[in-house]
């Protein structure tokens, strides 16, 4: 593949499906009690920033998400909006709204899935960063009516793992064995660190393949060994090639080194060729 993006630095291959990134900008915050500051230093506050950076990359698909990871969650429900319009403006973007699984939230979740019928939505994407839990009976309503609205239009739901507490893999897979048989379901970040890859790549994301789960996983945030590890197991056991995704998770992660892990893990063939696009288009289209 060749590089996109000549002088810039960030050209990452033409073809490329990238299967999460985000889409505009945060008000600083005090994270951590620290001073407010704005971490996600290539965030895109536009539509014609988001296409010159897909052009820059190389890009040929890409589902945008909002922007989220500040306590406000107005300011990411505010962007779906956006994501509509970046979707409605170039065919390389395909949508994903925001949604989320607090009960304080409910209310503008359930304007967000108003949309889920616009042209150009493929996914829902919530987190539990921001609070809920997947196994609280409080926020089952709200999952519930996340879940039906995917049913329904075919959507997939993208959700956010990282290690230990609410966005555990112990924690999120209890909504692959609730849902998983009738909605897909993406598992942002392969569990999101070391115990989370270990989690996964050992038998859970596996297992739930057999067992005819609808679950796929991206290596975004992936520490090194995990693709190698996720690659030689989907040879080993010869089966979920078909299950795993490119993706950036830009700004916070980095496409260029996000897709030289994944490419160096996956080598220059089939599965190289199924990772970087063909799942990406079979999922999302």
């Amino acid at each position: 593949m060749g590089s996109g993006g000549a002088g810039t630095g960030r050209g990452v291959g033409s073809g490329v499906h990238d299967a999460h990134r985000h889409l505009g900008a945060l008000p600083a915050h005090p994270f951590y009690g620290g001073p407010p500051v704005n971490p996600d230093t290539a965030a895109v506050a536009d539509v014609d920033a988001l296409l010159r950076s897909l052009d820059e990359e190389g890009v040929e698909r890409a589902l945008v998400i909002p922007n989220y990871g500040v306590p406000d969650v107005t300011a990411s429900f505010a962007l779906n909006e956006l994501v509509l319009e970046a979707a409605a403006r170039d065919d390389r973007v395909r949508a994903g709204l925001w949604v989320s699984p607090r009960p304080q939230d409910a209310e503008l979740t359930a304007q967000a899935l108003q949309l889920a019928g616009e042209s150009g939505v493929v996914a829902l994407k919530t987190s539990f960063l921001l609070g809920g839990r997947a196994t609280d009976d409080a926020c089952r309503p709200q999952l519930d009516a996340v879940f039906d609205a995917a049913r329904e239009h075919g959507l997939v739901v993208h959700v956010h793992t990282s290690p230990g507490a609410a966005s555990d893999v112990d924690e999120v897979g209890e909504l692959v064995e609730r849902y998983g048989d009738h909605v897909a379901i993406h598992l942002v970040h392969l569990g999101g660190g070391m115990s989370g890859h270990i989690k996964l790549i050992g038998s859970r994301f596996f297992d739930w393949i057999e067992a005819g789960k609808r679950v796929y996983t991206d290596t975004s945030w992936a520490i090194g060994f995990a693709p190698r590890w996720l690659a030689a197991e989907v040879q080993r056991r010869g089966t979920g090639h078909d299950r795993v995704l490119y993706a950036s998770d830009e700004p916070w992660g980095d496409a260029v080194g996000e897709l030289a892990r994944l490419r160096a893990a996956a080598g220059d063939g089939e599965l190289a060729r199924l990772w970087l696009t063909e799942n990406a288009a079979a999922l999302y289209g």
